[in-house]
C-alpha cells in the first residue's frame, strides 16, 4: 500500500511539473535539452520534466518611455528631449534566442537613436517637424530590432525643454513678428483707404455738385451735437461768394429797368 502511495505521488508530481498554461497573448518557446524544438500556441501544454524548458513570451504592445536626453542641435542649441516608444514582439523565438534582454536593448538603442536624429536637425526643425523626427527614429529602430523579432510600431517625442535664455529670445522673436504683421496690416489699410479716397476725388471732380452735397452733409454732422462752432469749408465759402456776386449783378441789371418804368409811370402836370 505504501508503495502505491509513493508511485501515485510521483505520478502526480510529474504531471504537475509537466503541465504548462500559455495565455492568449503569449507564445511558448520550447527548449529540449537546450535546443529550440518549436513554438507552443496558447492553451494547456505538456512538457517533459527536467528535459524540456518552456519560455513564455508576451506579444502585447509595450510602452517604453525614453528618458530625457541632453542633446545639442545642429545650430548648437542645447535642449532636453524625452520620447516614448511602442513596440511588440512578432517572433517569439528570435526575441529569446537572438538577444538576452530585449527590453533593455530597445531602451538603450532608443536613447542613442533619439540623440542621433535630433542632433541632425536645427532647433526650429525640432520644434516644427516632430512628425519627421518621429518617423526617422522609428525607421532606424526597425532596422535593428527586426533581427530581434521586435516590431517598433510608434515613436513620439514627448517633451522638449529649452534653456531659459532661449525661451526669452523666442518670446522676443514672436513679439517682433506680431508687431511686423500689425504694421503690414496697417500699411495695407492705409493703401486701400488712399485708393478709395482717390476714386472718390475723381468722382467729385467729375460731378462738382457732389462736393457741395458732401460739404452740406459735413455741416449737418457738425451740428448734431449742438456745437457752437461752425466751420465752413473753403469751397463752400467760394460758392457763397459767387452766389452773392450773381445776386448783385442781377440787382444791378434790374435797377435801370425799374427806374425807366418809374419815369414812364409819372403823370403829366395839369
Amino acid at each position: 500500500m505504501t508503495v502505491w502511495l509513493i508511485v501515485a505521488g510521483v505520478v502526480i508530481a510529474g504531471l504537475a511539473l509537466s503541465i504548462r498554461v500559455v495565455k492568449q497573448y503569449e507564445r511558448g518557446v520550447l527548449f529540449r535539452l537546450g535546443r529550440v524544438v518549436g513554438v507552443r500556441e496558447p492553451g494547456l501544454r505538456f512538457i517533459i520534466p527536467v528535459i524540456d524548458v518552456l519560455r513564455r513570451v508576451s506579444l502585447r504592445i509595450v510602452t517604453m518611455p525614453i528618458q530625457s536626453q541632453g542633446i545639442i542641435t545642429r545650430d548648437n542649441v542645447s535642449v532636453d528631449v524625452s520620447a516614448v516608444a511602442y513596440f511588440r514582439v512578432v517572433d517569439a523565438t528570435k526575441s529569446v534566442v537572438a538577444i538576452e534582454n530585449v527590453y533593455a536593448a530597445i531602451d538603450q538603442i532608443a536613447q542613442t537613436t533619439l540623440r542621433k536624429v535630433v542632433g541632425q536637425h536645427t532647433l526650429d526643425e525640432t520644434l516644427a517637424e516632430t512628425d519627421k523626427i518621429n518617423s526617422g527614429i522609428r525607421q532606424i529602430l526597425d532596422v535593428t530590432t527586426t533581427e530581434w523579432g521586435v516590431d517598433v510600431t510608434l515613436v513620439e517625442l514627448k517633451d522638449i525643454q529649452l534653456p531659459e535664455s532661449m525661451k526669452r529670445a523666442m518670446a522676443k522673436q514672436a513679439e517682433a513678428e506680431r508687431e511686423k504683421r500689425a504694421k503690414i496690416i496697417n500699411a495695407e489699410g492705409e493703401a486701400q483707404a488712399a485708393a478709395a479716397l482717390g476714386t472718390a476725388s475723381d468722382t467729385m471732380m467729375a460731378h462738382p455738385l457732389a462736393l457741395q452735397l458732401r460739404n452740406l452733409q459735413t455741416l449737418m454732422e457738425i451740428g448734431v451735437d449742438h456745437n457752437s462752432t461752425v466751420v465752413f469749408p473753403a469751397p463752400l465759402m467760394s460758392t457763397i461768394g459767387e452766389l452773392g456776386t450773381f445776386l448783385a449783378r442781377e440787382a444791378a441789371a434790374a435797377a435801370p429797368a425799374a427806374v425807366s418804368n418809374g419815369e414812364a409811370a409819372v403823370p403829366a402836370p395839369r
